[in-house]
């Protein structure tokens, strides 16, 4: 039998068909790599919408998963990610977490851009005691945290949508947790964070090594800062107004974006920036200041009775410089309560994240009546030292209610004489104008006085309105029927919503206003019947009568949903001054012997101040340039 030989031809054909298989092959590898790499990314895209729940307290992972070794899958991701490929071929290339904790925080930080994805603040519980639910200032995505790179070959990526390789270590009681977004071996950028026990301040680092050959060093890095922030307390338009974005800059300067739809602001050498809630805050502090920064604040209750669930989001951007071709910043987080002892013990200018006033008023509260409350509430129940409080301060006060109350009652004993001079010089107000200066001057009485204890009284006022928002220490502290001294003390729930009063009815600020009619009557009424009527002008009068009834009604809408303790205050403070001006009236003060003192000064020889005299030229003068127009 004629054995079969090889031609050309045959050989040919059979390198074709080695040729073709080859391809189909490739081929069919080649979109399976290709279907793998796309279920990967989309893998990712879920985790980051749900973050897993599983808790990593080391670098044990939830789950293995074999790095990306096939030389398909590593050239594709590098097509996309370039040298930061290398960090995707990792077997911290996926969807985990690191728990670190202390006794007052727990932090949960994702392999996946590196950053924390839940702040639990855990001796403080949202909206109510006992209500089960810790306070947590970032959970379920409501924070990011990115900084922009620019490669040498012209990509530009995001951290937040690239892996981190862990490393969670201890050095002494403090644990480390090194997070590192690698382009190789020997370059990486990295994230440090020390958490230390019993501090609600944690160290935080970024610096890069070897990247000047990977990155684009010409331009700054853009770190991205965001934060949505949910509600924690009772009553989301009250923690609303005290929900605001606040910075330091310029040498120790501080400034905050105030209320609004929208604001922002691009201040230049900052130091820090805070996203601060109510009695909450998050702050990114930085040992090198910030060139320049731009912060953005959003108001997200358009309406009170649907958007419940978060208040404001905030936005920071800054620069990351280079330094020698690589990062190099020391920074802090601060996940914690907005307390003013806590922020002012860590001497970083963080106490004015607590908005206790502006000038003066800011210096009465931290030097008179923040210590003085602290020591009340040692041996104290809040709300007994939020009344002994307001006893000190209305005796404190009552000189100026007694110059203030006597000022009134001259003023009344005079408003006869007064009254002739009006009838009298009714065609001449110059004239009148000057006889009731000179009745003034011979009776001893000076018009202003009853103003200036007032006006005396108004720091203390507006001190204590920033004082009680303020102070956490009230915060869930029950008194009588209100079962949260830092929030409204509803004794009625409505089935309805009220524009400008809410869907409850609090008790204290009912009381607080009936308290202020009251001692408006007392004192309002005097004055307007005290008050000279003046020639082409108001009647003064009618319009205090009528504020004896407007006012309480606004007390009634405005402090519907305010703090209970704030309302407290206002209604021990006014229903004590009404006792003491009771006091007065009827035990101190004599109008017969007021009457009888004012006669005898009109026969004394009177002097004029300067001020008095100044105002009598004054008058003269224009009577003698009327005279000679005529």
């Amino acid at each position: 039998m004629e054995e079969k030989k090889l031609d050309v031809n045959s050989i040919i054909g059979f390198g074709l068909i080695f040729v073709i298989l080859i391809w189909v092959m490739y081929n069919s590898q080649q979109k399976e790599a290709a279907a793998q790499v796309k279920k990967a990314q989309q893998e990712q895209v879920e985790a980051k919408a749900n973050p897993t729940p599983t808790k990593v307290v080391s670098n044990t992972e939830p789950e293995t998963q074999k790095p990306v070794s096939d030389s398909v899958q590593v050239a594709q991701l590098k097509s996309s990610l370039g040298s930061f490929a290398y960090s995707a071929t990792l077997p911290s290339a996926k969807a985990a977490f690191t728990t670190i904790e202390n006794e007052l925080v727990r932090l949960k930080i994702a392999n996946k851009g590196g950053y924390i994805v839940e702040a639990e603040i855990k001796q403080f519980e949202q909206f109510t005691k006992d209500s089960g639910k810790k306070v947590q200032l970032i959970k379920d995505g409501n924070a990011n945290f990115n900084i922009e790179l620019k490669t040498n070959d012209n990509r530009t990526l995001n951290t937040k949508d690239l892996f981190f390789e862990p490393v969670l270590t201890k050095e002494g009681t403090n644990q480390v947790l090194t997070l590192r977004l690698k382009a190789g071996n020997t370059q990486y950028l990295e994230y440090r964070y020390v958490l230390k026990p019993n501090e609600y301040m944690l160290d935080f680092a970024i610096r890069s090594q070897g990247l000047n050959t990977v990155l684009n060093t010409s331009n700054p890095l853009n770190l991205d800062w965001s934060i949505k922030t949910y509600r924690n307390e009772k009553s989301v338009s009250y923690e609303n107004r005290y929900t605001e974005l606040i910075f330091e800059y310029e040498g120790g300067k501080d400034d905050y974006l105030g209320q609004g739809e929208s604001k922002s602001d691009d201040p230049v050498d900052v130091t820090y920036i805070a996203f601060k809630q109510h009695f909450f805050t998050s702050v990114l502090m930085t040992d090198t200041a910030f060139e320049k920064a731009v912060v953005v604040s959003e108001n997200l209750v358009k309406d009170e009775e649907k958007d419940t669930l978060f208040t404001k989001q905030f936005k920071a951007t800054v620069p990351l410089a280079f330094k020698n071709g690589e990062v190099n910043y020391n920074m802090n987080w601060y996940y914690g309560p907005a307390d003013y002892h806590i922020l002012n013990a860590y001497d970083k200018n963080l106490d004015e994240i607590v908005p206790l006033g502006w000038g003066m008023f800011g210096w009465i509260n931290r030097y008179i009546f923040i210590p003085t409350f602290d020591f009340l509430i040692g041996f104290l129940p809040f709300g007994i030292a939020i009344i002994v409080l307001t006893i000190i301060v209305r005796i404190v006060m009552s000189p100026f209610t007694y110059k203030s109350y006597l000022s009134q009652a001259k003023m009344k004993v005079l408003r006869p004489e007064i009254q002739e001079l009006t009838t009298k010089f009714a065609k001449d107000p110059m004239k009148k104008q000057q006889e009731t200066m000179k009745l003034y001057s011979k009776a001893g009485v000076n018009p202003m006085a009853g103003c200036l204890p007032a006006v005396m009284q108004i720091p203390v006022f507006y001190a204590l309105f920033s004082f009680f928002p303020s102070a956490i220490d009230l915060r869930q502290k029950s008194f009588l029927w209100a079962n949260d001294l830092s929030s409204f003390d509803s004794v009625i729930n409505l089935p309805f919503y009220i524009p400008f009063y809410g869907n409850h009815v609090s008790l204290f600020p009912i009381l607080a206003s009936i308290a202020i009619f009251f001692y408006m009557k007392m004192t309002t009424g005097d004055q307007a019947m005290s008050a000279p009527p003046q020639e082409g002008m108001p009647d003064m009068g009618k319009i205090m009568k009528i504020m004896i009834y407007i006012s309480p009604l606004m007390m009634l809408f405005f402090f519907n949903n305010f703090a209970s303790g704030l309302s407290l205050y206002y209604f021990v403070s006014n229903a004590i001054t009404i006792g003491i001006m009771l006091v007065i009236k009827n035990y101190i003060i004599d109008e017969n012997k007021i009457h009888a003192q004012i006669q005898e000064n009109k026969t004394k020889p009177k002097t004029m101040n300067r001020f008095q005299r100044k105002m009598q030229e004054m008058m003269e003068e224009a009577e003698k340039q009327k005279n000679l127009k005529k």
